[in-house]
C-alpha cells in the first residue's frame, strides 16, 4: 500500500495509435463521451471549459454510478496541450457539496500523457496537489478520486477500442 499522499497515478496500455488516444483525451466531445460531461465548448490551453454531468456512453454500470449527478455543473481550466503528448487541466477535487464555494481552494493538477509503446500507447493519468486542499476535505478527495480514476482508466479503455473498431 502505497503512502503517497499528493498524487494519484494510473497507466494502462490502450492497443490503439496515440493519435486515436490522444483525440479521446483532448477533444471535447470525445472526453465527456467516456468521461461522462457535456461540455460546452472545445479544450482550449488556459481557458475555463464548462459542461454539465450526464453518464458516460461507453460502460452501463458506471452510467448508473453518475445518474445521480446528472445535470450538475462540471468545470475545469485547461492547463497544457502538447499534441499527441500532453493534456493537462486543474480543478477542485470532490467538489460535490451544493451550495459551498470551492473557489477559494487550491485546485489539482490532472495531466493525461501519451506515450507510444509497442503494440499501442501507454496513457499515464496523474493527479497531484491534494497536500494542498483543506485537510476536512483531503481525505475523501483523494479516495473518491483515486477511485474514479480507476473507472476513468477503464471507460476510456473501452471507448478506444469501441471506437477503433
Amino acid at each position: 500500500m502505497s503512502t503517497v499522499t499528493d498524487r494519484i497515478e494510473k497507466k494502462i496500455t490502450l492497443r490503439a495509435p496515440v493519435s486515436r488516444v490522444w483525440r479521446a483525451v483532448s477533444d471535447a466531445r470525445e472526453f465527456g463521451a467516456w468521461f461522462g460531461v457535456k461540455f460546452d465548448g472545445p479544450f482550449v490551453a488556459g481557458a475555463r471549459v464548462t459542461g454539465r454531468i450526464t453518464p458516460t456512453t461507453v460502460d452501463p454500470e458506471v452510467a448508473k454510478l453518475q445518474e445521480p449527478h446528472t445535470g450538475k455543473a462540471f468545470d475545469f481550466t485547461v492547463d497544457r496541450i502538447e499534441p499527441e503528448r500532453l493534456f493537462s487541466f486543474r480543478w477542485h477535487p470532490f467538489a460535490v457539496e451544493p451550495g459551498v464555494d470551492y473557489s477559494k481552494e487550491p485546485a489539482t493538477l490532472v495531466v493525461f500523457e501519451l506515450t507510444e509503446v509497442e503494440g499501442g500507447t501507454l496513457l499515464t493519468i496523474s493527479e497531484s496537489g491534494f497536500d494542498r486542499i483543506p485537510l476536512e476535505r483531503r481525505a475523501k478527495a483523494f479516495a473518491a478520486n483515486e477511485g474514479g480514476w480507476e473507472h476513468q482508466t477503464k471507460l476510456i479503455a473501452k471507448y478506444v477500442l469501441r471506437q477503433a473498431g
